[in-house]
């Protein structure tokens, strides 16, 4: 919105100024880059039309400045107009050009297709079949486990390897009593370094 005024300060210096609106209000900042480049100066008490813009430092400032009272030939003062937009030829969508390169790929993917499938026939033909020597699993070793315990073996207290006669003895105590420490390891077989690990256990 156009708005009228009057240049009610000015320092020629430093190139600026202040408008005071014939509507009242409070004074609006001016630079001189705002004005008509005329050749003429700015003249305090010169009656201008202005708009009001935001500049960059948030503080609002005239814009699009018109000298009322200077004199203009054969036209009034007015805001100059935009330029006409130019209407410019656009080519081809983009659309336009990928569906050419869409078509070229398909043709090459195809044609690749079929030039493998060939060559794969052609080699299958030629090649001998080889056979294939199949390796037999090694196999697997089982190992021992304990001899079942006789009967005559009964929970009396004892729970460590020391306190046992033999192997079966301590897999009875393992298997049967309570709170044993014969198997450190919990791989179920007890006292393998006195009993249970010799060849000779039994």
């Amino acid at each position: 919105m156009r708005i009228e005024g009057t240049l009610a300060k000015w320092n020629d210096d430093r190139g600026f100024g202040f408008i005071a609106p014939t509507t009242g209000g409070p004074e609006v900042f001016v630079h001189a880059s705002a004005f008509p480049k005329d050749g003429q100066r700015p003249r305090l008490g010169e009656r201008l039309s202005f708009e009001i813009e935001t500049g960059n430092d948030g503080k609002k400032q005239a814009k699009h400045l018109v000298c009322l009272d200077r004199s203009t030939v054969g036209r009034t003062p007015e805001r100059p107009r935009a330029l006409p937009h130019r209407e410019t030829r656009q080519g081809p969508g983009w659309l336009g050009r990928l569906l050419p390169m869409l078509l070229v790929a398909g043709l090459g993917y195809y044609g690749y297709g079929a030039f493998m499938q060939r060559s794969q026939i052609t080699e299958s033909r030629s090649v001998p079949p080889v056979a294939v020597k199949t390796q037999s699993a090694p196999p697997v070793t089982q190992q021992a486990t304990p001899e079942p315990a006789p009967e005559n073996f009964r929970c009396d207290g004892r729970q460590h390897c020391s306190q046992m006669t033999s192997c079966a003895e301590a897999t009875f105590f393992l298997r049967n009593c309570p709170n044993t420490k014969m198997d450190g390891d919990a791989d179920g077989v007890p006292c393998e370094e006195q009993w249970c690990n010799s060849p000779f256990a039994r």
